[in-house]
């Protein structure tokens, strides 16, 4: 089998997963039409689907809107691209000198569980309300799983294979360019996938509690102060979500071209 191509049946399965997955959304969708038409739920709560989707439909062809989703999309790639900027050096300091894992494990374990809503006013007051702070945020979220991912990858590194190359005369340096970068390069992929989901969700979440300024989440903030604004929260979290999915679907894309031989590899061994 060539690198990157799909093992047999794996193709099925994903197109098997996909239907459940719509089926799921459409019954869902279904459930919340006929709870509000039937005023089981008052509409002012809960809006049938039919118009949520169309409010949704309907701002795409708004140009403000547009422009907010741009301003969350620009937080959330510069966030994102200093989280891996910095988690991938930090994560391969870790992951292959026992020295600096010793020394710095505690403060990282420290600053981990602390979440990144809780440092906007500390954050705010140092660098003020926009594109800085938001994305300082989103970057603070999404380090962890690059952080974590990297290490994880280096510790599953062959031991054989770098032995082997210290045997011909091969330095750190140079086993872990050779071996460990590359055997660790998926676990990385997959970190750099779920710290895109975080920092999305950092991004709307920041503008949200923020209220302020431009964003997706400053528009579904803004929309429920209006007393029938429910079809525009709604119809925001709908955008916000098929933004994840998009970008996930990008991601998840990126990872089988560039490491089908891993697939490969699992699907063999099983």
């Amino acid at each position: 089998m060539t690198a990157g191509a799909t093992p047999p049946g794996r193709g099925n399965a994903r197109t098997g997963r996909w239907l459940r997955g719509l089926a799921g959304l459409a019954a869902v969708a279904a459930a919340s039409e006929v709870a509000s038409v039937t005023g089981l739920v008052p509409r002012a709560f809960l809006p049938p689907a039919s118009a949520v989707v169309l409010r949704a439909a309907t701002l795409a062809g708004d140009g403000q809107f547009r422009l907010d989703v741009a301003d969350t999309l620009r937080a959330w790639a510069v966030g994102l691209a200093v989280a891996v900027a910095a988690g991938v050096p930090l994560g391969v300091l870790l992951g292959s000198v026992p020295v600096v894992n010793t020394a710095i494990r505690a403060v990282v374990e420290f600053l981990r569980p602390i979440p990144s809503v809780a440092l906007i006013p500390l954050v705010s007051l140092i660098l003020g309300v926009g594109l800085a702070t938001e994305s300082t945020l989103v970057a603070y979220a999404a380090i962890w799983p690059v952080l974590y991912n990297t290490v994880y990858g280096l510790r599953d590194v062959d031991p054989v294979a770098t032995e082997t190359l210290r045997v011909f005369g091969f330095g750190r340096l140079g086993v872990l360019r050779r071996v460990c970068l590359p055997a660790a390069a998926p676990f990385i992929a997959t970190g750099v996938r779920l710290a895109a989901g975080v920092a999305l969700i950092l991004a709307v979440g920041t503008e949200i509690l923020a209220g302020f300024g431009d964003g997706l989440g400053v528009f579904i903030a803004q929309a429920q102060q209006f007393p029938d604004g429910t079809t525009d929260v709604l119809a925001g979290t709908l955008w916000a979500g098929l933004l994840g999915v998009v970008i996930n679907a990008v991601l998840v894309f990126g990872e089988r071209r560039l490491f089908g031989w891993q697939v490969a590899l699992s699907t063999a061994g099983r």
